[in-house]
């Protein structure tokens, strides 16, 4: 199980159109400091778009 302050959580992109897509990802809290941004594949738009860290 993951300790509450671990350095590398595990967070949710969600799409930025509105579709619902997500994707779960770790990130390095000490290196990205900030919400995480990405272009990613969107299956339901079928193209690629931003996806954006949600909390």
């Amino acid at each position: 199980m993951a300790k509450k302050d671990d350095i590398r959580p595990v967070i949710t992109l969600r799409s930025t159109e509105g579709t619902g897509a997500a994707f779960t990802t770790r990130k390095n809290r000490r290196n990205t400091t900030g919400r995480l941004e990405l272009k990613k594949y969107d299956p339901v738009l079928r193209r690629h778009v931003t996806f954006r860290e949600t909390r």
